[in-house]
């Protein structure tokens, strides 16, 4: 099944979500969490790294790069991820993100964001 941009935004849109009502419930084991968010965040990098550039360099603020290998940081440098830092990235990084993927799915609903194309301060 072929994803368009704007299914991509939208599974970053719902990962954030997700990931937001994970680190918010107290009542979760941390280390439940820390999974969990680690695979959201699997997802994230492989949903931005398919973006164009045309898209996303409609939030500069961003480092898209780095959001964009998180997948393959987390799945294949395991060993070099702390749940203090993937939490962190979760606390921190994510909650900005969510916020410019909520502005790129907007205008991309608009028409104003670029269709097209391929490849595309989030610490994982």
């Amino acid at each position: 099944m072929s994803r368009d941009v704007g299914d991509r935004l939208d599974d970053v849109i719902r990962a954030c979500g997700v990931i937001q009502r994970y680190v918010d419930d107290d009542a979760l084991p941390e280390d439940l969490v820390y999974d969990a968010v680690r695979m959201r965040l699997v997802e994230i990098g492989e949903a931005v790294r398919m973006l164009p550039s045309a898209v996303t360099s409609a939030e500069p603020g961003i480092p898209w790069s780095r959001v964009s290998l998180l997948g393959e940081r987390l799945t294949r440098r395991y060993f070099d991820t702390t749940p203090a830092v993937v939490l962190g990235t979760a606390r921190v990084d994510v909650p900005s993100l969510c916020e410019a993927v909520h502005r790129l799915r907007a205008a991309h609903r608009t028409g104003r964001a670029a269709d097209t194309g391929g490849a595309g301060n989030v610490s994982a």
